[in-house]
């Protein structure tokens, strides 16, 4: 049977169900005020799923900072289903669910661990997730129920969320996000009427109902409880005079009302009820018998449907909790929590003991202080950084003593700031300062909001502030003060050349002034190396960043110590143009990103492995790394970093996909106030430009992108130059590029590589005259084709047949054009491959097409996939590194099968080859 009202909203569910009994996977939000009706609903979605497994969670405020409470509720029921996991997820879930796993997971590593969960257990039978009141539910919770209802395809399960909106009709809470919606609305006035007169028998004035209805706004709830408390001079003929308060105030004033009719035994039995959100009947009868109320206490409250207990202790409407818990006195509250605290079994639940002790507390005190500082270790231990801040935030509040006080606000500062609640983070560094402070702290503190500034805008501030932090530090803690030194570094490289100057010069020097430790660490050599480039000049740093190359190179290197510091020492590879060192780092830092389970980290470990594709003319390959940033990116809901697509899209020489991710990454750089952003955007257009032929808008780009750095800069900034000399030079300017090419020429003859030596020759030869410029154009080709920079070798040889060319020097420049404009079509490179077939024409050379057999047949994700299984990976594996579930990757297989006209992995493999998708 439909629910009254609301047939539209029925049939909707309806859909869903058959939809999920067909095999596939929904999810859906249902969104609207307090009363209007969401779990009625819920409640026919459950009787409609016959032969679903159903499990069901409902939000509780008071729970709302314990780490996973809701998702302890929701998967313990199915952990049969853990077994067919992958260990790294088995081991994520069981330390979210603090079932005996030590591991620290990320929280996309329990997210992943539940969305395969529900997988497994959906291969039974189709699976009914239910969320009531989840603006309420913990945050580690939410998060990984919404990235689990986010990532479902082909899996037959369906979560289904009900959440409310605020009294101007804005969201509760920003999660779940990104999800269809279902908004639940007032009832029509007719629905309303008969809804009202259900409960108001006998003949009233219709401008009474009338009234009524105005005032409830179609709310269920209001329309069933308002008239209960209504006077009769408020139902008189429609002369009462209406009410000022919102619906839900004079709802949640009914429940008052009702519950202060009811004798005084049973309004401590519901504090209990309320104050307690497992809902477990042995606790509440285990309170009841410490606070001395019998279980007969209940029965008034049954009676007045305010609550039931079965199984579980329910109430009849969550307001009730909420008006049962609010309307008693602080000290009822209190005295309610610390009889929770005494009945809870500290070694069953050591957290929720804590809690409850600590809203039972009116003083300070340093034994529950204590007690929520182990609350917050195992909370972070299970991946609860959230939750170990709030415990953390109350031991502060709870701690007697001022210098002790201190540092447990610090470190509160540093679990909010993991969390990413800057505003939390920044209100704790101000408790931490309250007291006297002793440089190291003040040091401490320094650091943090330095970080904080860093997190919330990459521009110049976050140097400045880091500098002041190290400067203070480098007195009490050389090791902390050189790490943080070398943070400097790294945020005027984010902050770009705007940021190059004071900062990022007084870092250096405050480094080589900051002597390393006679067996330094890889971070030291890393830290000495980038100072003296900046002071000295990068001939002068070569040799002591091959030791830091060297030194992350090594197989015993700490693998914490990479995940801080491998995006750097990439970068510095690139710098000294070491193309085997970066391919090889580039490996290990997404190797440790993903053994680690770093996911927030994933998308920059991507980028810089893609960069290693791009340049070793693997452009497929570089965008399906590109396309997985953008789903990692999305799996946990954060701002995907364009640079990887850019790079790719600049390569292959596709304008408007390049101009458009161009623009992208300056507004969003602008909004960071992160300098590098119009750095790499200018360098990207100009290698499409130079691609395209349009050189004068190739120069403006590369002008633009390398102009305000004062020496050049490591990677894109030098990249830059290379293109500039190519875009003055063919556009007819040579004489622009002689700048560029000495200062090109300051990075490329000290580090002397193979690779740096065949740019260097390559732009040379650009702007030089006769048998010079063709002897360097041979040897360009020959030092790069030592190389596998692929891309590279093939422009030497298109530039190289352009001048043969004008030289009218025909048969030979066929040749080297031939050999471009193969290899940029094997490459994907259609800008210049289209360059190096416009000038074949030009000699008489008739180019033919080649013909691409697979594209533009698989989607994005078929060709993730079907690069995933090249690599050998399973279904599993796949799985995980796409944030998809198993499930969901057979069905992505099979379609590619079908398309690709295959039937196993061995024909898919040899049908695809090396350079596909």
């Amino acid at each position: 049977m439909s629910v009254p009202g609301r047939g539209w909203e029925c049939g909707q569910l309806d859909d869903l169900v058959g939809a999920v009994r067909g095999g596939a996977s929904r999810a859906l939000v249902l969104r609207g005020e307090p009363g209007a009706g969401k779990t009625t609903l819920l409640d026919y979605l459950v009787g409609r799923a016959r032969g679903f497994r159903v499990v069901r969670v409902t939000g509780v405020q008071s729970e709302m900072e314990l780490v996973f409470a809701g998702l302890h509720q929701l998967c313990r029921p199915m952990m049969h289903g853990i077994a067919g996991l992958p260990a790294v997820q088995r081991d994520a879930v069981k330390g979210a669910l603090g079932l005996g796993s030590e591991r620290a997971p990320d929280g996309t590593l329990v997210a992943l661990g539940v969305l395969g969960l529900f997988s497994e257990v959906a291969r039974d039978q189709p699976l009914l997730c239910v969320v009531d009141d989840a603006q309420w539910l913990d945050r580690a919770s939410m998060q990984v129920l919404a990235f689990t209802a986010r990532r479902l395809l082909a899996e037959s399960v369906a979560v289904v969320f009900a959440t409310r909106v605020t009294g101007d009709g804005l969201p509760g809470t920003s999660e779940p996000a990104g999800l269809p919606e279902l908004p639940i609305e007032g009832l029509p006035d007719h629905e309303a009427q008969v809804l009202l007169r259900s409960v108001l028998p006998g003949p009233w004035d219709t401008r009474v109902l009338d009234r009524i209805v105005a005032e409830a706004r179609g709310n269920p709830l209001a329309l069933l409880e308002l008239p209960k408390t209504s006077t009769p001079l408020e139902l008189a003929g429609g002369y009462g005079l209406p009410s000022v308060r919102p619906v839900t105030d004079r709802i949640k004033a009914t429940y008052v009302e009702r519950v202060a009719g009811l004798p005084p035994r049973t309004r401590r039995l519901l504090l209990a009820a309320a104050a307690d959100p497992t809902g477990a009947p042995a606790l509440l009868w285990l309170v009841a018998e410490q606070l001395g109320i019998g279980i007969d206490a209940s029965a008034p409250a049954v009676a007045a449907g305010l609550l039931t207990i079965d199984d579980r202790v329910r109430f009849f409407h969550p307001m009730v909790r909420s008006a049962v818990y609010w309307a008693a006195s602080d000290e009822e509250r209190r005295s309610t929590h610390r009889a929770l605290a005494r009945a809870t079994d500290a070694a069953v639940d050591p957290d929720r003991r804590a809690w409850h002790a600590a809203h039972g507390a009116s003083s300070p005190n340093e034994v529950v202080a204590a007690e929520l500082e182990r609350s917050a270790e195992r909370a972070r231990r299970r991946g609860g950084c959230a939750a170990a801040a709030a415990f953390m935030t109350r031991a502060v509040e709870l701690t007697p003593q001022s210098a002790h006080r201190q540092m447990r606000a610090l470190a509160a500062a540093r679990a909010a700031h993991e969390a990413g609640h800057p505003e939390t983070t920044s209100k704790l560094l101000s408790i931490a300062e309250a007291g006297p402070l002793d440089e190291r702290l003040r040091g401490e503190i320094d650091l943090m909001r330095a970080r904080i500034a860093f997190a919330r805008n990459r521009g110049r501030e976050a140097p400045v502030l880091l500098l002041q932090a190290a400067d203070r530090l480098a007195r009490y803690d050389v090791a902390l003060a050189r790490d943080t030194y070398l943070e400097v570094i790294d945020a005027t490289i984010f902050a770009g050349p705007h940021a190059y100057g004071r900062e990022h010069c007084e870092a250096a020097r405050a480094a080589r002034c900051t002597p390393a430790p006679p067996t330094p660490r890889p971070t030291d050599l890393l830290l000495d190396g980038m100072a003296l480039r900046i002071t000295e000049g990068h001939a002068a740093a070569v040799p002591g960043l091959r030791l830091a190359l060297r030194a992350f190179h090594e197989p015993s290197h700490c693998p914490e110590e990479g995940l801080r510091r491998l995006w750097l020492i990439c970068l510095t590879a690139v710098g000294l143009w070491d193309q085997e060192t970066l391919s090889h780092l580039a490996a290990r830092y997404l190797h440790f990103v993903r053994e680690a389970g770093r996911i927030a980290t994933l998308p920059w470990a991507l980028t810089m492995r893609c960069v290693v594709h791009v340049l070793d003319g693997e452009l497929a390959e570089a965008a399906s790394l590109a396309a997985e940033v953008q789903t990692v990116s999305d799996a946990i809901g954060t701002a995907a970093p364009l640079y990887a697509a850019l790079f790719v899209a600049a390569w292959r020489g596709r304008e408007a996909e390049c101009v458009d991710l161009s623009k992208r990454a300056d507004e969003g750089a602008a909004r960071r106030g992160e300098g590098l952003g119009p750095v790499v955007g200018g360098w990207a257009r100009a290698m499409l430009y130079n691609s395209l032929g349009r050189y004068e808008e190739a120069a403006e780009a590369a002008s633009t992108a390398g102009r305000e750095y004062h020496q050049p800069e490591m990677g894109v900034p030098t990249w830059s130059l290379v293109e500039y000399i190519e875009a003055t030079a063919r556009g007819g300017a040579p004489g622009r590029a002689l700048d560029a090419l000495e200062r090109l020429t300051e990075v490329t003859r000290p580090s002397g590589s193979d690779w740096a030596l065949g740019i260097e020759a390559r732009c040379r030869a650009l702007l030089g005259e006769g048998a010079e410029a063709e002897s360097q154009y041979l040897k360009a080709i020959d030092w790069l084709g030592r190389t596998g920079i692929r891309g590279e070798l093939a422009r030497a040889h298109l530039l190289y047949g352009e001048w043969l060319r004008r030289k009218r020097r025909r048969q030979a420049a066929r040749e080297h054009l031939t050999t471009a404009h193969e290899l940029f079509v094997r490459m994907g490179m259609e800008g210049f491959s289209q360059r190096a077939a416009r000038e074949l024409a030009a000699t008489g050379e008739n180019v033919r097409k080649h013909a691409d057999q697979t594209r533009n047949e698989l989607t994005a994700q078929e060709t993730q996939v079907v690069r995933l299984v090249r690599e050998g990976l399973t279904n599993a594996e796949i799985a995980s590194r796409l944030f998809i579930s198993p499930r969901t990757v057979e069905w992505h297989v099979s379609k590619v099968f079908v398309k690709l006209g295959v039937t196993s992995r061995k024909q898919l493999r040899a049908r695809t080859g090396r350079g596909t998708g």
